[in-house]
């Protein structure tokens, strides 16, 4: 009986509910190798041979399948209808050919669905085929460019860029897009102008608004009314004159609705509409499509299989009515640069299924697939039909003339469900009805009043403009756009505020570097090109072994130009570069690179021992002066090496204020070999810095204050930390334990850290105590349901040092890569067993339980074996 590989657990059980005890279904959790993290992996001297290494999480999927495979001589491996699919399959081809656990007699074939139901998958199954080495050779080309680029600049970067983490061939070009449109934004200037709006009355009675539009006899541009004086000049040609409507139109206009979905467009709306990162869109998606609800969702296809579009036409015509189906099928074409069009759009696989029938899905599922359902129903609707009106008003001597205009819907369409959203708001005064009014109506004026405007900067990208951008340029494609975002962010290249990407300054060095001494593989019209070329390479067009050629040949020649670059010269290449963003003008036009302190030293950027740069005087060590790269802060220079010296102390040892990773602080002495840890002291989120003292750094030195002895026992102390102000009561070390139980309160005020009192700090540490399990349970950020096999709630929580997963008394850490969101219970079942085995809590994870049920797989068949295999793969998926 065939073994069929799927990647993930989930995958596994819907697929072997619609296959049956005829099969054995396993999942490879995921890829099954990797090219090594070290040199000489992707051989450039030897035919770019690559050297691939099995992973340590992947070991025992890769046992599980090997002892299925010595009893079902047969394999169908069912990954994903990707790139990315089609590799997996070819690696898990390969490594049990490695493994000798395919025989010459072993069957192997290849069968792709685009959604997990019951008909895709029985079809797929009728429909084998081998796995297609040209998409196999394009990810290897994709692979082997990833690891050229990332291996071999990322060091580059760490020799001439201190504080830079890693390069990568699209990742870097993601973040040069950032960059530069921060620097539009720093570099733009708004320009004022004004408009003047009249409330006008028509001869029934009834109000409405009008804009200027002819002054003078003239049509206006934008910039025409430049300043205030301007603007009442307008207005004064408004008061003094009578209005007549002069015309008055109404045209028919048609809106149409938007295509369905892609991975692009999914991950601009789900972030627009519910705030969803692009990691957590596709993490979401993903469950849908491996429950059966979607059809895959990484694919820049925006097309319907022909039944899917018959499905949808006939689920409005049953909810909504024969009016709202269009005249004929819409048909829709991707416009987007490189659009491969492999896979049909994202689409909910029974058009029946609306969302409020499926409340069996958690939130955020519903949520989109309510989105999903939408968007594909709407995209096979009849359009909108709106009436637009357009009245002019003017002045009998034609010097002045306004212009008021409307909207109505008169028939919803596809609006009575779907209306895509936007990045930016944007506010749209035609969306309302005018008054009847005839040509040659005397209208009177209730006000006039002028507006004044400024233009604006180009908005900052969120994650979604930042995709849809990506996607307009053909760089990346729809299976990586979550992970570049992701990555460019947790390499602390860029921050998100807000929703909007902000680049940090680490980031803008990289860009800045890049740009400079790799420009064209930076460029985006190399990377969209290399893209071309992995398409050409899947459609068997290219050769994938040139490729790498001719972009090894290129980009090593780069790299070695760089290796006598000195620091310094990299640094001043930097400066010019950032010029404008660290050394902005000054108001007086006197050179904004001399230095403020001794007045003839120039400024520039430097490294700092710690890692990272600041900006600093020329003439150091005599001139002392420095400032973060992000510009003055407030109280002075304290980003430099030796941060803001404000005095000595009793013993002669010299205080200092500085700004580190978690804020600014106050050191006593310096770092040296035999004190790597000089004291060091927190001063408060908001404090102005200006206005720290020697005597304000020496008090604050001072802390943690010791409060007094608690009445039950044990110790109460005041000091600032981290995360602001506290009181702490150290509990009397209890018999058997090592260390003493703390408990802490947060204080408001930052005083108050020097004059609590005990009854004040008992009061606090009790509210604080009754608040965090004491008294009241905390609300958890995500309540999973029970533990599987032990039994026992499953909760995500919020600590102090992050969220974390709880199961009575084991609390397991989120990874950083996971949002609470999208924690599902298989994860967290995975996590708090390996807590609880890491701990000696119990004999065995329970993860580990359903092992014996695959002792008989190793034996002969039997009548029972095949249902013994799919509990296993059902016990895995929960």
């Amino acid at each position: 009986m065939p073994v069929v590989v799927v990647e993930s657990p989930a995958k596994a059980k819907t697929i072997n509910k619609y296959l049956g005890d005829d099969f054995t279904v396993l999942a490879s959790y995921g890829h099954v190798r990797d090219l090594p993290p070290k040199n000489g992996s992707v051989d450039t001297d030897d035919d770019f041979a690559m050297k691939w290494e099995v992973g340590s999480d992947s070991k025992k999927h890769i046992k599980a399948i090997v002892d299925a495979l010595k009893d079902d001589n047969e394999l169908i491996l069912a990954t994903d209808p990707d790139r990315e699919g089609e590799a997996i399959s070819w690696h898990l081809e390969e490594t049990l050919r490695n493994r000798k656990a395919i025989k010459k007699t072993t069957p192997v074939s290849r069968v792709v669905f685009n959604a997990i139901t019951k008909s895709d998958v029985t079809e797929a199954m009728k429909n084998p085929r081998e796995v297609d080495m040209e998409l196999v050779e394009a990810y290897l080309a994709r692979r082997a460019l990833d690891y050229l680029v990332g291996f071999n600049l990322s060091p580059v970067l760490w020799r001439k860029l201190p504080g830079a983490k890693s390069a990568g061939r699209v990742q870097s070009v993601t973040l040069r897009l950032i960059v530069e449109r921060e620097m539009e934004i720093e570099a733009f200037k708004n320009r004022e102008y004004w408009s003047v709006k009249s409330a006008l009355t028509t001869p029934r009675g009834q109000t409405f608004e009008a804009s200027l539009r002819t002054l003078a006899g003239k049509k206006l541009e934008k910039f025409d009314i430049e300043n205030g004086a301007a603007a009442a000049l307008a207005v004064q040609a408004i008061t003094s004159r009578d209005l007549a409507v002069s015309t008055v139109e109404a045209k028919p206009a048609n809106r149409n609705p938007s295509a369905p979905f892609m991975t692009s467009t999914l991950q601009q709306e789900a972030s627009r509409k519910f705030g969803f990162g692009a990691r957590q869109t596709m993490s979401v998606a993903q469950r849908l499509y491996e429950a059966g609800y979607i059809t895959y969702m990484r694919t820049d296809g925006i097309d319907m299989a022909p039944e899917a579009v018959t499905a949808a036409r006939a689920a409005i015509k049953d909810f909504y009515g024969a009016d709202f189906v269009s005249k004929e099928p819409r048909i829709y074409k991707n416009k987007a640069k490189n659009a491969q069009e492999a896979h049909e759009c994202i689409r909910p696989t029974d058009m029946t299924a609306k969302p409020d029938s499926l409340s069996r899905l958690e939130a955020d599922q519903r949520k989109l697939y309510d989105l999903i359902w939408k968007r594909t129903i709407a995209s096979q609707m009849s359009s909108a039909r709106m009436e637009r009106t357009t009245v002019d008003i003017a002045s009998e001597d034609g010097q002045v003339g306004l212009r008021a205009t409307g909207q109505v819907v008169i028939f919803e369409g596809f609006l009575k469900v779907y209306e895509e959203g936007r990045d930016d708001a944007v506010i749209d005064a035609d969306d309302k009805r005018l008054p009847q009014m005839t040509s040659g109506d005397a209208v009177d004026k209730n006000s006039v009043i002028p507006e004044q405007h400024f233009t604006q900067p180009p908005p900052r990208y969120t994650e979604a403009s930042l995709v849809k951008r990506m996607e307009e340029l053909g760089i990346g494609r729809p299976s990586t756009y979550a992970s570049i975002v992701t990555t460019i962010q947790t390499r602390e290249y860029v921050r998100s505020e807000n929703k909007r990407l902000h680049p940090e300054d680490k980031g803008r060095l990289v860009t800045a570097f890049l740009e400079n001494y790799f420009r064209q593989y930076v460029g985006y019209d190399f990377t969209a090109g290399l893209e071309e070329e992995l398409d050409d390479i899947s459609g068997g067009r290219v050769d994938y072994k040139d490729v790498l050629g001719r972009f090894w040949r290129d980009f090593s020649a780069a790299i070695a130009e760089t290796a006598d670059l000195r620091i310094t010269e990299v640094l001043e290449k930097i400066n010019e570069f950032l010029e404008p963003h660290l050394f902005p003008p000054n108001e007086d036009g006197s050179d904004p690179r001399i230095c403020k302190n001794c007045g003839n030293g120039r400024l520039s950027m430097r490294t700092a021992r710690s890692g990272g740069a600041f900006i600093g005087c020329s003439n150091y060590p005599e001139c002392r002066y420095t400032r973060p790269i992000a510009g003055e802060v407030e109280g002075g220079d304290v980003a430099g090496p030796d941060g803001k010296q404000l005095g000595v102390d009793e013993n002669g040892l010299p205080i200092s204020l500085r700004t580190g990773r978690f804020g600014p602080y106050v050191q006593r002495g310096d770092a040296t070999e035999e004190n790597p840890k000089p004291p060091r002291a927190s001063i408060t989120k908001g404090s102005d810095l200006s206005a720290v003292t020697l005597e304000r750094a020496l008090q604050l030195l001072s802390l943690p204050r010791r409060v007094g002895d608690h009445p039950e026992g044990g110790h109460i102390d005041a000091a600032i930390g981290r995360y602001g102000p506290y009181v702490m009561w150290q509990k009397p070390l209890e018999e058997g334990k090592k260390t003493a139980q703390k408990i802490y309160a947060n204080i408001k005020d930052p005083e108050e850290v020097f004059v609590i009192g005990m009854n004040r700090a008992i009061e606090l540490i009790t509210e604080k105590a009754n608040k965090t399990g004491r008294g009241a349970a905390a609300t958890p950020l995500k309540e999973l349901g029970e533990h599987p096999d032990e039994g026992g709630d499953l909760n995500v929580m919020d600590g102090r040092y992050g969220p974390y997963v709880k199961w009575g008394k084991i609390n397991a850490t989120l990874p950083k890569d996971v949002e609470p969101a999208d924690i599902t219970l298989e994860q967290a079942v995975e996590l708090v067993n390996a807590k609880a085995a890491s701990k000696g809590k119990r004999k065995a994870a329970p993860k580990k339980k359903p092992a014996p049920k695959k002792k008989p797989a190793a034996k002969k068949p039997t009548a029972k074996k095949k249902p013994a295999a799919k509990k296993t793969a059902a016990k895995k998926e929960a």
